[in-house]
This record gives structure tokens, sequence and C-alpha cells, in this order.
């Protein structure tokens, strides 16, 4: 666990390998992933907006390597780095954006397409085929039971998708994984894309003006 809601941020944590589930908690009901950390963003997003308190539970799923900076050093960084500043806020425009689909996607879409997409991000941060996650894990992301993961994993390993034991999941063809996965997984994908590609543009035309 590397945050709590109410707690202090005391360190951001840019992923390179491993990846962080952030679960928002509601009373005594089991907590609901909201987001997914992977090398493509960081752990403590609100420093980048002057918030010191985190608003979620960080858990890590996905075990790896990260770099980390304190608190006080990065808000230092950020004084002084309007380009760093500038790619935070990005960033924490497309956490909001993908925290809007998520509440959505757990609305309106079935488990099946919600698993597959749920898949698609792990590997994606995982950076490999394989990777490690267990069905009460993936019932925890999905804000699901236990028995509905079962039954949508089962039909993803029969349709030769996935292949599954003992808690080592390996997607199989990842084609037709997407292909059943929500439209939330390609939504998340541009959203991130067009705001690097609004990123790049303001880069060259500072290049072009100097």
């Amino acid at each position: 666990m590397l945050g709590a809601p109410g707690q202090q941020t005391a360190h951001a944590y840019f992923p390179v390998n491993g990846y962080v589930s952030l679960l928002q908690q509601t009373g005594a009901q089991a907590p609901l992933e909201v987001g997914m950390v992977g090398r493509e963003g960081m752990l403590g997003a609100e420093l980048a907006l002057g918030v010191t308190t985190t608003p979620l539970l960080a858990l890590v799923r996905g075990s790896g390597a990260a770099w980390r900076i304190e608190q006080s050093a990065l808000q230092e960084a950020l004084a002084q780095s309007p380009a760093l500043r500038q790619g935070l806020h990005r960033y924490v425009y497309v956490l909001l954006a993908q925290r809007a689909a998520a509440v959505s996607c757990q609305r309106f879409h079935l488990i099946e397409a919600r698993l597959a997409r749920q898949l698609l991000m792990s590997q994606d941060r995982a950076h490999a085929d394989t990777f490690h996650v267990t069905h009460e894990d993936l019932a925890q992301m999905l804000g699901v039971r236990r028995v509905g993961v079962t039954v949508a994993a089962g039909e993803l390993q029969r349709s030769g998708l996935i292949a599954y034991h003992r808690g080592d999941l390996r997607v199989v063809n990842r084609i037709a994984l997407q292909s059943r996965a929500c439209s939330c997984y390609a939504l998340d994908q541009r959203i991130y894309d067009a705001s690097m590609q609004d990123k790049a543009g303001e880069r060259a035309e500072r290049d072009f003006a100097s």
C-alpha cells in the first residue's frame, strides 16, 4: 500500500515496470478501482495541484521498480519548471477523464467486456503477455462478486483469448481480446494520445518560434 485516503502524500512515484491500482473506499463496502497508474503516469498527481493529501487508496498490483521523489523536492521542481508543471497538469486531466469513464463503464457495461478491458490495461502496464492477478483481485477491480469474474474469465479462456493457471494470466490473443473489451478501453487510449499529441505540438511551436 503506497497511500490511503486522508494521508499526507510524502512521495510521488513514477513506475518503471510495475503498476498501481487506485481504489475508492465507500463505508464498509469493498473498495472499487477507479484508475490504474503504470509507466505512462505517476502516483501522487495531486501534488501537481498543490494538494498534499491523497484522496484514494493506492495498492501495488504489478510488482516492479519505480522512481520516487519526496514531496518537497517535487514541489520545488514544479516551481522551477513550467514544462514539468504543464506535463503533470495534462496527466491530471487524463486521470480525471479516465475516472469519469470508469463510472459509466461500471454502470452500463457487462462484466465480460469490462474484464477484457481490465486485462488489456494490466497487460499494457505490465509490458508483458503474462502477469500475476487473482480472481479476487479482478473482482475488487471491477466491483463485482468473484463468481462473476470466474464465469467471465472462463468464457474468455474457452474462446482462446487468455490462459489462466494459479494466478498467472497470459494474454493469448490480444486482438480478439480488444474486440471483446468495452468501448472504454479505446476511449482511454484516445484521451491519453490526444493529450500527448497536444503537448508535442506545443513543443514544436516553441522550437519553431525560437
